[in-house]
């Protein structure tokens, strides 16, 4: 699973603000984060789109297509856009599970949501994992004979699930709905998108709020890792310099490295309860597996805050805590992000920018990751069709645009820095940056009304950000009762 799983993520209408008689019906409907999820009011719909822009013939998608309508009964004509993550997370789950966090910015319009081609209820473009092959083991010829066999289950050609075609998806469907603009609103990879849309469709581009930006002129891959190891060093450093964490764990940074160590000479055995069928499952949790856990665990402080005690509980020879947070993590990923449309992504927007003479080995080899993301990457991408890119994608975004940048100062995957590089070329924007958050700000304590505040004024010079200093940030478990007092 790891192979694939690691790189999963390379990081989620008013009648008044449409026409009397829009080119796209919608029609009442009940969306969600998922089964056993609330559902939310909603108009939905159905836009159809050629697979292929460049060839009619090529046969239409069904892109499935949500407007939460504005809480005012006389809303603004520009709706927010949130854009998912990924690659391969669909829009309409994605704002289901995040839609506490709208609210602010539903008070006066519309929420659009378009599943990207490939995604959601948009044609996913998936395949399943084989789980007692794809168990962190693959070696490269294993994992081309999977790619080959994902491909094979497709239902469209994989090529044409880029970033490139996928703005034009958007564009066409503001057209349909009659909207003048949109705010747009991506978190990790949708924040390209974003950023894509923007350069193609500047005149339909009112607002962006980009959180947890990838900057186009970076490509994911090479630098997973090291920055994976930044956060993990800077988590295990917080907790010793806690009072109560540094007492409850005096040796946490030895530990993790005497489980790095005791998972490279071999992986042990952990059985482990299904949670919905009770029956024990037994699998190998290896140094792969080692690597997904921490990887995804450091994304939010909620997991960040139980992770030392699930260092020092493996370090003691008790793995099943760490290795059962490792399947809750992975399976959740699995089910809400598009293999399919994922992969096409990486393989034609970032493995073909990658200059490994520029690669520095040794500090990967050097991280709890090491080089296993980039190898899979490219193995991957050795059998992957590569999809229709515009030319200026990886080029810095130019713009006078009101650009809201956010990020995580203990963001694994898209640190500080990488806002710093997206806003080159920005010339109205300005960025805010969370202290001990990680990836994705938009839930994160009063942040829902800063970003409500920008988009309401279209500018971000005078927003009062004072209410960040009290971001709460969950505390370290000391035990398995929660949380240090």
């Amino acid at each position: 699973m790891l192979r694939f799983t690691v790189l999963l993520p390379l990081l989620i209408l008013a009648a008044a603000s449409s026409p009397s008689q829009p080119a796209l019906e919608l029609e009442d409907c009940r969306i969600s984060a998922g089964p056993g999820y609330p559902g939310i009011k909603a108009r939905c719909g159905t836009l159809l789109r050629p697979l292929n822009p460049a060839d009619p013939e090529s046969g239409q998608l069904e892109l499935a297509v949500a407007v939460v309508p504005a809480l005012n009964l006389e809303p603004e004509p520009d709706p927010v856009v949130p854009l998912a993550g990924g690659p391969g997370g669909g829009a309409i789950q994605f704002y289901a599970a995040y839609a506490a966090a709208f609210e602010p910015l539903r008070r006066d319009r519309d929420i659009l949501l378009l599943d990207q081609r490939g995604t959601g209820g948009s044609e996913r473009m998936d395949c399943p994992f084989d789980d007692d092959i794809v168990e962190g083991q693959y070696d490269d010829e294993q994992t081309r004979e999977f790619t080959a066999a994902c491909l094979e289950q497709l239902p469209h050609d994989a090529r044409f699930f880029t970033t490139s075609i996928a703005v034009a998806d958007l564009e066409a469907l503001r057209l349909a709905l009659g909207y003048p603009s949109l705010n747009l609103l991506g978190t990790s990879y949708g924040t390209r998108v974003a950023q894509h849309f923007a350069r193609r469709y500047p005149d339909a581009t009112r607002t962006l709020v980009l959180d947890g930006v990838v900057p186009p002129q970076v490509p994911l891959g090479p630098e997973i890792a090291t920055e994976a190891q930044r956060a993990i060093d800077d988590i295990l450093h917080r907790c010793l310099d806690d009072p109560s964490c540094g007492e409850r764990f005096p040796e946490i940074d030895l530990d993790f490295t005497s489980i790095r160590t005791q998972l490279e000479d071999a992986p042990v055995q952990v059985e482990i309860p299904d949670p919905l069928t009770g029956n024990s499952q037994a699998f190998a949790f290896g140094s792969a597996e080692l690597a997904a856990a921490i990887r995804l665990l450091a994304y939010q402080p909620r997991s960040v805050a139980i992770m030392p005690l699930l260092i020092h509980e493996a370090a003691g020879g008790n793995f099943v805590p760490l290795a059962a947070q490792f399947q809750l993590t992975v399976s959740s990923l699995a089910d809400a992000l598009a293999l399919g449309m994922h992969n096409t992504v990486v393989c034609s927007e970032d493995l073909p920018f990658i200059d490994k003479s520029t690669i520095d080995f040794a500090a990967l080899d050097a991280t709890y990751i090491g080089a296993m993301q980039l190898e899979a990457l490219e193995t991957i991408c050795s059998v992957w069709p590569q999809g229709p890119v515009d030319a200026d994608l990886a080029t810095p975004l130019a713009t006078d645009i009101p650009v809201l940048l956010l990020s995580g100062d203990a963001d694994p995957i898209t640190p500080p820095r990488y806002a710093d590089l997206a806003a080159v070329e920005l010339m109205n924007a300005r960025h805010l940056i969370g202290e001990q958050q990680g990836h994705g700000q938009i839930a994160a304590g009063c942040m829902p009304n800063i970003v409500a505040d920008f988009v309401a004024v279209a500018d971000a010079s005078d927003l009062d950000t004072a209410c960040m200093d009290n971001t709460f940030v969950m505390p370290f478990f000391l035990d398995f009762s929660g949380p240090a007092p």
